[in-house]
């Protein structure tokens, strides 16, 4: 009988992550079948989509109640899987909020849980770690100071490395990409990654648009390419189409190639961060959440940066500008000095290469995917069966 999993992803980052794995998986058990919540990069690596997390991804502790009903009926749903179609486990990636609450009833029937993409306790919420240990078989970690943080909190670990190794890759050389866009190879070329969701581009966007026409008033030959992510509304791109024709460009899906073609890249805190250090470019990092999600934010994290590369370093490597502090002037301010100062951007990326060095070499989907197959392959599946009938 074939293996069964029931996969949970809730935002574009863990989809890709969830596409790798599905490709991964079925590279090692072609009869494997995948099925849950996910996007199209799960979907197109084999997936059965049950539930669609477009609609459901937010950034925000407040903004994350709009969502509420929808994301009560995505649980639903899985929850519903898990007890008719009986996986040998499941795998959640990322997206705690919604995962926590899964994990927990999809245990309660006997079935095993893996969390790949584990959340940031380390950051903030560590609390989460008691959460975790009740219902996780495995944890597979994507930062190496991790590990140890979930074995001294009593919950199996395993250090896989970060996906992102294997799937920062540019599609072209960078000559030829700003040729295709009709741009200058010679000229200082900006990246503008405003984020992935809705609330973030509407926050982040429009400010960003603003630097860039302060970093061109300072350096009349800067050209921009702002990489926008797929499925996202035309209209929160306004302020690109609004700008200058012949240095501003708006490229659908094709992320990696806009980082690697960049001098420097001005992006939102998130996933885009590490994929801007794999590429070893230069960046600014800002962001910007709802009032009372910022307030609310100041009490539960316990970390001074946000930045992934900064975190993962443990300095400042690049600045981050936050909430109030993510004015267009103060990025431009950055940004000049960066493409214009080499020695600073020669700092920049020696930073740049420590963090990449602590990300772990390529694999990490296929080892994520091994360990995965191991946890079913361990799992009595009488004793599951046992569990579940005893827990109903």
């Amino acid at each position: 009988m074939s293996t069964r999993l029931l996969l949970s992803c809730g935002e574009p980052s863990g989809d890709l992550y969830a596409g790798a794995l599905t490709r991964e998986l079925r590279a090692l058990d072609p009869a494997i079948v995948l099925f849950g919540l996910g996007g199209p990069q799960f979907a197109a690596a084999g997936g059965r989509l049950i539930e669609d997390y477009r609609g459901l991804a937010v950034t925000g502790l407040t903004e994350a109640i709009a969502k509420l009903p929808r994301s009560l009926a995505a649980l639903g749903t899985l929850a519903a899987a898990a007890r008719d179609e009986r996986p040998d486990a499941l795998v959640v990636v990322d997206f705690p909020d919604f995962n926590f609450r899964l994990a927990r009833r999809v245990r309660r029937l006997g079935i095993p849980v893996v969390y790949y993409i584990s959340p940031q306790i380390w950051a903030w919420r560590p609390r989460r770690l008691a959460a975790i240990r009740e219902f996780a078989d495995r944890v597979l970690v994507i930062f190496p100071f991790e590990e140890a943080i979930y074995r001294d909190g009593g919950v199996p670990v395993e250090f896989v490395g970060h996906p992102l190794v294997d799937l920062a890759k540019a599609r072209t050389t960078r000559d030829r990409f700003l040729v295709e866009q009709r741009l200058s190879s010679a000229a200082p070329t900006v990246a503008i990654l405003p984020g992935s969701r809705p609330n973030e581009v509407s926050r982040i966007f429009p400010d960003l648009m603003t630097s860039a026409e302060r970093i061109r008033a300072a350096i009349p030959d800067a050209q921009f390419v702002v990489a926008r992510a797929p499925h996202l509304d035309g209209r929160l791109f306004e302020a690109a189409s609004e700008a200058s024709p012949t240095s501003v460009r708006l490229v659908e899906g094709d992320t990696d190639t806009v980082i690697a073609s960049a001098d420097l890249a001005l992006t939102a805190s998130g996933t885009a961060t590490v994929q801007t250090a794999l590429h070893d470019t230069p960046m600014i990092v800002v962001y910007r959440v709802s009032p009372a999600t910022y307030f609310l934010a100041r009490w539960l994290v316990s970390v001074r940066a946000i930045g992934m590369v900064n975190l993962i370093a443990g300095e400042t490597i690049v600045p981050e500008f936050v909430q109030d502090a993510f004015t267009p002037e103060a990025v431009a301010r950055e940004a000049i000095a960066m493409l214009t100062d080499r020695e600073r951007a020669t700092r920049v990326r020696q930073g740049l290469a420590r963090v990449r060095a602590r990300l772990g070499g390529s694999g990490a989907s296929r080892r994520a995917a091994e360990a995965i197959l191991r946890v079913v392959h361990q799992c009595d599946p009488h004793a599951r069966h046992h569990n579940a009938a005893v827990s109903s």
